[in-house]
């Protein structure tokens, strides 16, 4: 494990928590739904050994409050959010590399959209964006079905109407920064704690607007050998995996396969890191060739 640096940095609107590990290129991991930075703790440890790692909890979950209304458009603010926390821990000049999961991976490819010239590499892990798919019409309305749920019968009744999308396995047990074990709000099954706070704020101001975001694949398709769609293994049957198939397709790409599922780098973070590490030094040994290339200005 590197050495762990942490910080908070003040946005229009809110406060971003951020962890930094280890030295070398710098690696942004982007968490989705309502987790924070601490679901890609060993993960992160796994890459610090040859990345310079960058965590952080998104606004309004965990040690990012907010201080102002919640996050709209959603999109257009999570990738400020990103771009701000960027800027505030590199020059402007300094390649990056990206993964994002879930929601996460629709910020990494919407940070590649408005700056390519700064993201070197982008791996977007099953985001999920059901309107690029031909039933979108019937997951809007899914989606919306969760939501009312939520209003009318809170967090937990919510949670357990979603797990249709997972093919109607509860959410995995994930680590996360606050514990409220102990608050009568928050509910258990035999799988999991969840965190009362997260989830009501995933529910009520990320799930909508993530689920009908669609990537701009014109946009993506110019730089897609700088883009990899990717997926788990274990969660090829599932509904939130179907988005990512579609983008592989529309970009011209194959489809990289990690261990396990949706949240495979938090149940396998040893194996995860491996295949992600090897894919970044792909990355920049492809650009380092490309620089070779280059005519020289002299």
């Amino acid at each position: 494990m590197g050495t762990l640096e942490s910080g908070a940095l003040a946005v229009p609107g809110a406060r971003l928590y951020f962890e930094v590990r280890g030295t070398g290129p710098l690696l942004l991991l982007i968490p989705g739904g309502a987790s924070d930075a601490e679901v890609f703790r060993d993960l992160a440890d796994e890459l610090a050994a040859r990345h310079r790692v960058v965590t952080y909890d998104p606004r309004g979950i965990s040690r990012s409050p907010l201080d102002g209304p919640p996050p709209e458009p959603w999109l257009a603010t999570q990738a400020d959010d990103a771009a701000r926390l960027l800027d505030h821990l590199a020059p402007a000049d300094e390649p990056v590399r990206v993964f994002g999961s879930c929601a996460g991976a629709l910020i990494a490819l919407e940070l590649m959209v408005r700056d390519p010239q700064r993201i070197r590499l982008v791996v977007a892990h099953e985001p999920p964006a059901m309107g690029m798919l031909p039933d979108a019409a019937r997951h809007a309305a899914f989606f919306d079905d969760v939501h009312a749920t939520f209003r009318q019968d809170g967090v937990a009744a919510a949670l357990d109407r979603l797990q249709a999308v997972f093919s109607g396995r509860p959410a995995p047990a994930l680590p996360e920064a606050t514990d409220n074990a102990h608050d009568a709000d928050v509910t258990h099954n035999a799988d999991n704690t969840y965190h009362a706070d997260n989830n009501a704020f995933f529910l009520s101001h990320v799930m909508l607007p993530s689920t009908r975001c669609v990537p701009d694949v014109t946009a993506l398709a110019a730089v897609a050998d700088r883009v990899v769609p990717a997926g788990g293994r274990g969660s090829r049957t599932h509904d939130v995996h179907r988005p990512v198939v579609v983008l592989a397709r529309r970009l011209g790409r194959t489809l990289e396969e990690f261990p396990g599922g949706h949240v495979g780098y938090a149940q396998h973070p040893a194996p995860f890191a491996e295949q992600l590490a090897a894919l970044l030094a792909d990355a920049d040994a492809d650009a380092d060739a490309d620089a070779d290339t280059q005519p020289s200005r002299g």
